[in-house]
């Protein structure tokens, strides 16, 4: 269904006029030096966590990992690399040169001049000590604008695969959420209460944060607002939960095995929605509709974002400064889904072209003080003809 990640990769770069690592001088390399484990970039290239910075380069279309004792062995088994090296055995070498005491930069020094490099791409969050350094030993340093890996912006069947399990997952804690908001009950005092006590986000949270990590997943930051503080989109949420009014559930599992998260968002009330707020729901629903029925390979993120503002508009729905506060939609309808939460491509005010085998967000919204907030999230990837819904789980307002 796909072409190859290689032809992407050409594609991308022929496009953007950048270096194409298939076609670099013998005397070009890729550099990394960060920590997989919160570098994206680097575990796109290595595949495998590792908590601490580490070398990552690539010559003449091979892939280096230069590892720790610590980390060597897992590597080897692990890492998507030709060939993982010794940092302790360079650092051996070198002490043998008379150096001491021995920095990142004399390692990177002598594994370049082995193979003859002498120019460097890297990224644009590498260190600007770094790069530095490097220039001082007669490196040329290029700085390459994300995406690093143009690959990255579309996704192959593993990883549509691996994006669909963390949206299986993020449906998991969505429904541990909802199955402890159904055992509340409302007060007089217009609060929800369970076991007694004043139901909380933080409780919630609670609830859908321990099915996520029970499945080997992480959470972070889950979101699950209620009321005004609905109207700030990422407003984690905090405190008391009123009944009959709206609750935001926006929850983005990450995968612990292979880093890919889900996102799933969805608005209910426990007990009666106002008309007003029903009518925002509908309305919001109808956005993502036309999400649906306009995203496919081609289109301008751009134009359907436009189309369900001008919807919202046509419905009296209207975005702007409202008593000092933005209230309306104020966000993207969308955004790329993959080893980050927010990652090219976006469906916003800007120009981008959505392709076949992009993987995002569907998730228009509408929120206004004194009425609450509605947002709706489903994760769709693009095909020539359109786009599969890649999140299965109901929406409903009212429980």
């Amino acid at each position: 269904m796909f072409e190859s990640k290689r032809n992407r990769h050409a594609a991308a770069n022929s496009a953007t006029r950048e270096p194409d690592p298939s076609k670099l001088r013998n005397d070009q390399a890729l550099l990394l030096v960060a920590a997989s484990e919160g570098d994206s970039n680097m575990l796109y290239a290595v595949g495998f966590f590792v908590p601490d910075p580490f070398i990552f380069f690539q010559h003449k279309n091979i892939k280096f990992a230069v590892m720790s004792d610590l980390e060597i062995d897992r590597a080897k088994k692990q890492a998507q690399v030709d060939r993982v090296l010794s940092l302790s055995q360079y650092q051996k070498k070198l002490r043998k040169l008379g150096k001491s005491p021995i920095v990142l930069i004399d390692i990177l020094d002598l594994l370049f001049r082995e193979r003859g490099i002498r120019s460097l791409i890297v990224p644009a969050n590498f260190s600007a000590l770094f790069a530095d350094q490097l220039r001082a030993k007669g490196y040329s340093v290029q700085i390459k604008r994300d995406p690093f890996w143009p690959e990255r912006e579309t996704k192959d069947r593993l990883e549509v695969k691996q994006i669909t399990e963390s949206l299986r997952v993020a449906r998991l804690g969505l429904e541990a959420g909802i199955r402890t908001l159904k055992r509340t009950k409302a007060k007089r005092d217009g609060y929800l209460y369970l076991n007694g006590a004043r139901l909380t986000s933080e409780m919630l949270k609670t609830a859908v944060n321990t099915t996520i990590m029970a499945q080997g997943w992480l959470p972070s930051h889950t979101i699950i607002s209620s009321g005004n503080q609905c109207v700030d989109p990422h407003h984690e949420g905090s405190g008391p939960v009123k009944a009959n009014t709206s609750i935001i559930f926006d929850i983005f599992p990450r995968s612990q095995q292979n880093g890919y998260f889900g996102d799933l968002s969805r608005t209910v009330v426990r007990g009666r929605a106002s008309d007003k707020l029903k009518e925002i729901y509908a309305t919001v629903q109808a956005g993502q509709q036309i999400g649906f029925a306009d995203i496919r390979d081609g289109v301008n993120g751009k134009e359907v974002h436009q189309k369900i503002l001008d919807l919202f508009e046509a419905r009296g729905f209207h975005t702007g400064k409202i008593k000092g506060r933005m209230q309306g939609f104020f966000h993207g309808t969308g955004h790329g889904l993959g080893l980050d939460i927010h990652e090219p491509p976006r469906i916003a005010p800007v120009d981008a072209t959505l392709r076949a085998g992009h993987v995002v967000t569907v998730e228009p919204g509408l929120y206004y003080l004194g009425v609450g907030g509605v947002r709706l999230e489903d994760v769709v990837l693009v095909t020539p003809q359109g786009n599969r819904n890649l999140t299965d789980c109901p929406q409903f307002l009212e429980i």
